[in-house]
């Protein structure tokens, strides 16, 4: 199911599912937000959290209950999360997800350690959700904004998606619903009941500061247990401190090269500047050689 687009008037829960939050930035973007005609609404632990470790924005159990509250609110219409880090895989078992069912559909927006929940919230609830630019980070820049506004109220103007730069890794066009998110949060999901296969899909994958050794290590897992198996297409987004570009592009075309589909490389979305965003679960149609995707269908009803 797709979620309902947002409209001026709409609130916006911001919360804190996995590291603590950077305020300056925070305070840099829920004017952005605001502009934009939305009331925004911060749960406690995005700025007074407090953990026993440093990596975590609040206690599992109170950034679960956090994330949940401001799903069953039936004023909020979007739950932003504020930033990745660490720590969403952490509150999953602790979510109640037949109840978050209950309370019908809701946009879920963020990336990188949200992949977790992406996967969580397209297994238990049936939903589209947005890979996209999180208020508390570096990348929540002008053009990045522009087209997360794009995709959040006009979802119909923003079915081509396209960032200079990409290119075709493997060349020709493949058509399914996109799925997959940040590789390193992939990876270690594997054999949990979230873990969404890309079979008939068109995989997204992106990741930072991995090595290319552990890129290697992560992709030579999802093969290894399948999860690329039946696989339309792949769509490969930046690759941040990951090493020397040369090298990343020659591990994915070594390791991913053989399954035979077509492959997009820099398609400019994930840790980067200007960064697209993605609809995760909506139909789409990757162009490799043209460099971009674009979605069947808007991305909100």
């Amino acid at each position: 199911m797709r979620p309902p687009r947002l409209r001026r008037g709409d609130t916006v829960a911001v919360v804190a599912p996995a590291g603590p939050v950077p305020i300056g930035l925070l305070d840099a973007a829920v004017p952005v937000l605001e502009s934009w005609g939305l009331r925004v609404r911060e749960a406690a632990g995005v700025r007074s959290g407090q953990s026993a470790v440093d990596y975590l924005a609040a206690p599992d159990a109170q950034r679960a209950e956090e994330f949940s509250a401001a799903w069953l609110d039936p004023e909020v219409s979007a739950v932003l999360a504020a930033r990745g880090g660490y720590g969403c895989m952490r509150m999953l078992d602790l979510v109640d997800w037949p109840a978050l069912r209950a309370a019908g559909p809701k946009l879920l927006a963020g990336s990188s350690d949200v992949t977790a929940l992406h996967e969580a919230v397209g297994v238990h609830l049936d939903l589209a959700t947005l890979f996209s630019p999180m208020p508390a980070s570096v990348h929540f820049d002008a053009e990045a904004t522009a087209g997360l506004h794009r995709m959040l109220f006009e979802p119909e103007k923003a079915l081509v998606l396209r960032k200079p730069g990409g290119s075709a890794l493997v060349p020709g066009t493949a058509r399914g619903p996109l799925v997959g998110g940040n590789l390193s949060l992939l990876a270690a999901s594997t054999g949990a009941v979230e873990h969404r296969p890309a079979k008939g899909a068109i995989a997204v994958l992106e990741d930072v500061t991995e090595s290319v050794y552990r890129l290697d290590r992560m992709l030579t897992q999802l093969l290894r247990t399948g999860w690329f198996d039946g696989v339309a297409g792949i769509a490969l987004g930046s690759w941040t401190r990951c090493g020397p570009l040369d090298q990343v592009r020659a591990l994915m075309l070594d390791r991913l090269g053989p399954l035979g589909v077509p492959i997009g490389w820099e398609l400019g979305f994930g840790h980067l500047p200007g960064s697209l965003t993605i609809p995760l679960g909506v139909p789409a149609e990757l162009d490799a050689d043209a460099a971009t995707l674009t979605l069947l269908e808007p991305a909100l009803s």
